[in-house]
């Protein structure tokens, strides 16, 4: 395992549902100490100031630090846990998966369950079970031994899932990369610029809360009010089947994904432009995509003030929203390679540019 397997891995297996970011943050902090000075915002995200030859213009790159998960809602008479979601769940990934409860005495593992199908009818079988059915079992009989393991109502519940290596070498599973995956590129190309020449000062940002709404973007902008900003994110591969080429057309392998389009931001273009027009003459491979049922922390970033010139970057992902999502080395790297690129030209000129119609 080498360094960026390593950090891939602490930042996935690491916990951190939105406001419950303590862990995670710790470990991204750790990542970020050495690239420049950090401070925190008021609930909770980080930022990493790297100077550079110039104090302008600011270049914001924001990666969320929270995962989805869940929340204790209810504990029932019987020892039965009812929770609710913290982030953006499809009802069918959740049932008969491990989940991690943080209590104040310590992680209680838990299984998601519902009513067994041997016991449903004909009618209900056929029925996608809704998340108000389901329950966590941590092998309890009373409400009283779910208190006495320390579960208490406003507890956080987090997926378990390993990170790993799959067959196919560069290709990792993991839980998290929904938008782990983003830190680490907006990390590794803090990296690669420290101690470089880069015509700017950079904000590296950590946000917190962004399953829950771009809750960290709105109090991270407001701190650091930058020039310019880039989103570091995954995107939805739409590799898989049943899923049509003009649903998704974006594919594992194929490169790093500039978003053209979500539901809550359109890109600065001339800021677009510049990257598609790096990637081309950097030879990097670049997709394009257009999410009309999600948004990003760019949704609260480019509406700062009079405005911020804002992109999205994202790593093609395969089922993000789940315990497990797929991701290449290969196209990781490209990205940091396309990103450190841009950042290179965004000087006070080039930025200026941006917002002169």
């Amino acid at each position: 395992m080498d360094k960026l397997e390593k950090m891939l891995q602490e930042l996935t297996e690491a916990n951190g549902v939105p406001g419950y970011e303590a862990e995670i943050r710790n470990v991204i902090k750790r990542y970020m100490k050495p690239l420049g000075t950090i401070t925190q915002d008021k609930i909770g995200s980080l930022i990493c100031k790297m100077s550079g030859d110039k104090e302008k213009p600011k270049v914001l790159l924001a990666g969320h630090m929270d995962e989805i998960g869940f929340m204790v809602k209810h504990i029932t008479k019987e020892g039965f846990i009812k929770f609710t979601p913290l982030g953006g769940w499809w009802d069918q990934v959740i049932l008969a998966q491990r989940v991690l409860i943080k209590t104040h005495k310590g992680d209680v593992i838990g299984v998601t369950g519902s009513k067994p199908p041997h016991l449903m009818s004909a009618d209900e079988r056929k029925k996608l079970v809704e998340k108000k059915d389901m329950y966590i079992d941590i092998g309890a009989t009373s409400q009283e031994q779910v208190e006495q393991a320390g579960v208490r109502v406003g507890d956080p519940i987090i997926p378990v899932s390993e990170f790993k290596t799959m067959s196919k070498p560069g290709t990792y599973l993991a839980k998290a990369l929904d938008d782990r995956l983003g830190c680490a590129l907006m990390i590794a190309a803090m990296q690669k610029l420290k101690g470089k020449s880069h015509p700017n000062t950079i904000f590296g940002v950590a946000t917190v809360q962004e399953e829950v709404g771009p809750r960290g973007a709105v109090t991270s902008v407001e701190a650091v009010s930058p020039d310019v900003a880039i989103v570091t994110e995954v995107d939805i591969a739409g590799d898989t089947p049943g899923v049509k080429p003009e649903e998704s057309a974006i594919k594992l392998g194929a490169g790093p994904v500039l978003c053209v389009y979500d539901a809550r931001m359109i890109p600065n273009l001339k800021l677009r432009d510049l990257v598609i027009d790096t990637a081309r003459e950097k030879n990097i491979p670049l997709q394009l995509s257009a999410i009309e049922g999600g948004a990003t922390d760019g949704s609260a970033i480019h509406l700062h003030k009079t405005g911020v010139p804002t992109v999205v970057l994202g790593i093609p992902t395969r089922y993000i929203h789940s315990h497990n999502a797929i991701f290449y080395r290969d196209d990781f790297d490209k990205s940091v390679k396309l990103l450190t690129a841009v950042l290179e030209k965004l000087d006070n000129k080039t930025v200026e540019d941006l917002t002169s119609w």
